[in-house]
């Protein structure tokens, strides 16, 4: 089985020559298409999050020496969450080349962020099992090692932030409430307010809750601060 030109230019951008391109195929299969006879993606992106877990791991390792456990825990937490593959996986323009169900792709399948971070993990199972552990180092490095460097501020993601804020005064955990919701069925909008029990609260908006949640979070902790 050959790539495509598109399936072709993405293993250009991931910086990774497949000698099996059927495990790149199977890789950007995700399961709304999948088939006894075209396998989707699921088990390798059981794998790809463990390649991925070990390779974050050693680098953490290897840039610090000298952490403690306890600081390195979050800034793992942080390089390996779903969020994070989403991103990098928006940066290699991954969603172009997945290979959905129509209800997903109705739905902006190519958007979607779970979808995003569970292709990209598949992904790097499939390098794995094509190069082996160093070829899937390479690429791991390669498209996280901004993250690797600036993980440091990042490693407490907002929402965490804000209840380790709450919990330091003594009030009970933020809430997040969903105020609003805009856009098409396949490309919606949320607004999410997060609410202290003190009365202060932000707003912010994002294609996702989760996304929303954090940043509404965040330019809550901007104004606390």
């Amino acid at each position: 089985m050959k790539l495509s030109a598109e399936q072709t230019a993405f293993a250009e951008r991931l910086g990774h020559h497949f000698r099996d391109p059927e495990l790149l195929i199977r890789a950007l299969t995700h399961s709304s298409i999948g088939s006894p006879t075209r396998p989707d993606n699921q088990r390798l992106e059981f794998l790809g999050d463990r390649v991925l877990g070990l390779v974050m791991a050693e680098a953490l390792l290897t840039a610090d020496p000298d952490a403690p456990e306890g600081q390195l825990a979050p800034r793992f937490n942080a390089l390996v969450r779903k969020e994070t593959c989403a991103a990098v996986a928006r940066d290699c323009d991954l969603g172009a080349v997945l290979r959905l169900g129509r209800s997903e792709m109705i739905s902006g399948g190519r958007r979607k962020e779970a979808l995003l971070g569970d292709a990209m993990e598949a992904v790097i199972a499939a390098v794995y099992r094509d190069g082996g552990l160093e070829a899937a180092r390479k690429i791991i490095l390669r498209h996280w090692s901004r993250r690797l460097e600036t993980v440091e501020a990042d490693s407490r993601d907002a929402k965490t932030a804000l209840q380790e804020w709450a919990q330091a005064r003594r009030l009970p955990p933020p809430s997040y409430v969903e105020v609003g919701r805009s856009g098409p069925d396949h490309a919606p909008v949320f607004t999410i307010e997060a609410r202290l029990e003190t009365g202060q609260s932000a707003r912010a908006e994002a294609p996702s809750k989760r996304g929303a949640e954090q940043q509404a979070a965040a330019a809550l902790l901007d104004r606390l601060e």
